[in-house]
């Protein structure tokens, strides 16, 4: 028999218990209740521990230290237990309430083993806080199909929480495309040959004209600038499906066309143009080259369509390191819809991208923000909606659940939530999920590094887990700002030493 850590008090109700314990167990233990035939499943939710006899209506300290001289540690726990299930049924929820002084008892392992374990394709995330011994695993197919978020402040661990991931993907010979935003998984040890590093680099052939007119930032409300800046991009573009004039960029022919218009608009035997249209003429070729100088490395007719650079079975890694948030939006959204539409091809024709793909954004909230449009915004959702029906999966990953799309954010049907602080972050989650009850949100901030909340159609129970170390290597994660001033100055002094004996050789007086 399970040790008994308390018993039912008061009323219940199908889905909740209170009990009152001597003993002292701990919130996200899972507990079992024997009643009418049924061996039921739940969890400690909260807890509370009082005294009769030091109440809060006692205002002199000195006789709660008469009291307690007395009494002793004589306290009792309080607490309430959420109803999960009958083990005996598939972990429905019995029609009938716990009667009180119902007997609660700590669940056994062996059950919890099997619970926790995922019959065919299961991820192991880590193990159950409460209970070290049970190992926790995640069915893949739901969680990429029904999409994945995974949210904590900064330093709670979702960097080893996306490695352990994108380990047990690898796995099963899984595809994941990292959208790399601070190049922290360039260099992450995933095995031997199972990294694909992928740079940021797009040919403008590809590009929709919506998303190289944002590359040029041309306005909205600009339609004489819009007007011109397309028919340069139509003939440029059609210069270079019929082969392109050696030495011709495809800025530098829409580029030429413009300066062609701008020099017929100078001459005096030419139709005239009004002088609003020559100034939008160059304020157009000004932002082009303001678009060259800083865009221009991502912009390469040599570029393949970076949908032919996935590889299956590895972590394809897309470094945005390099690239600004403005030029990462137009890149992300741009792969975000070719992925789409190439595994829509696929499965009507037979050509396009041939196998499932995950798609973890990092830094969601910069892609798809609360209060801002992007490019990236639009097809995230579109995924989110869509991406079940064509096996593209999409993880967001954020440190600031409050900035990020409610809409998006709702779409995820799992969620590995660590440590959250703050209550406007805590608020946003709980707006965004059912499953996230009053009582796990009242956890979040007491989570250690590592310790998550899971919950979701990738786990039949939410449970609080203890996520494995990931065993690779993984850069991105704090420095040691000591030694590193430590190494600067030593640094340093080394390079005074060596100027110092390169003086007195010359024969010098230092």
């Amino acid at each position: 028999m399970n040790e008994i850590i308390g018993r039912c008090i008061g009323e219940t109700s199908l889905v909740n218990v209170s009990f009152i314990s001597k003993k002292m167990p701990r919130v996200g233990e899972y507990v079992s209740l024997k009643y009418d035939g049924k061996n039921v499943l739940g969890m400690i939710e909260s807890l509370v521990r009082g005294s009769v006899s030091i109440n809060d209506q006692i205002y002199d300290p000195l006789t709660i230290e008469k009291i307690k001289a007395i009494e002793g540690d004589d306290h009792y726990v309080k607490g309430s237990v959420k109803i999960l299930g009958d083990i005996d049924d598939d972990l429905r929820i019995p029609r009938t309430p716990a009667p009180p002084g119902t007997e609660i008892q700590v669940a056994d392992s062996e059950v919890l083993k099997k619970i926790f374990k995922v019959d065919k394709y299961g991820l192991k995330l880590g193990k159950l806080i409460s209970q070290e011994e049970v190992g926790v695993e995640v069915d893949i197919n739901r969680m990429v199909s029904r999409h994945l978020a995974v949210l904590a402040m900064t330093g709670a661990g979702k960097s080893n929480t996306v490695s352990v991931i994108v380990d047990g993907l690898l796995n099963v010979n899984g595809s994941v495309l990292i959208f790399d935003m601070h190049s922290e998984y360039v260099n992450t040890d995933f095995g031997t040959d199972k990294v694909n590093v992928i740079i940021p680099q797009i040919n403008p052939l590809y590009l929709s004209f919506g998303e190289i007119k944002k590359l040029s930032n041309i306005p909205p409300n600009a339609y004489v600038q819009e007007r011109y800046f397309l028919k340069a991009y139509k003939s440029a573009r059609k210069s270079l499906m019929q082969g392109s004039p050696t030495g011709k960029d495809f800025i530098g022919l829409i580029q030429s066309k413009l300066e062609g218009w701008l020099a017929e608009s100078e001459d005096p035997d030419a139709k005239s143009t009004n002088s609003a249209d020559k100034k939008s003429i160059a304020d157009v070729l000004n932002k082009l080259e303001h678009m060259r100088d800083k865009y221009g490395n991502i912009l390469s007719l040599e570029a393949k369509d970076i949908i032919d650079s996935l590889k299956v079975g590895k972590a394809n890694i897309l470094d945005l390191g390099p690239v600004d948030e403005f030029a990462s939006d137009v890149v992300v959204s741009h792969i975000l819809r070719n992925v789409l539409a190439s595994r829509k091809e696929f499965l009507r024709t037979g050509e396009g991208l041939e196998f499932p793909i995950f798609l973890i954004l990092e830094e969601a909230h910069i892609l798809a923000p609360q209060n801002r449009k992007t490019e990236s915004k639009l097809w995230i959702s579109r995924i989110a909606r869509e991406g079940r029906k064509f096996s593209v999966g999409l993880c967001l990953v954020s440190q600031s659940p409050k900035s990020l799309d409610s809409d998006a954010l709702s779409q995820a049907n799992n969620m590995i939530i660590l440590r959250l602080v703050e209550p406007t972050d805590q608020n946003h989650v709980q707006r965004a999920s059912e499953s996230l009850s009053d009582d796990l949100i009242a956890q979040l901030p007491s989570l250690n590094i590592g310790e998550a909340i899971v919950l979701g159609l990738m786990t039949r129970i939410p449970t609080l887990v203890k996520i494995d170390e990931f065993q690779g290597k993984i850069t991105g994660g704090d420095l040691n700002i000591v030694e590193e001033w430590s190494k600067s100055h030593q640094n340093q002094e080394k390079l005074l030493e060596e100027q110092k004996r390169e003086y007195d050789d010359l024969g010098g007086d230092y």
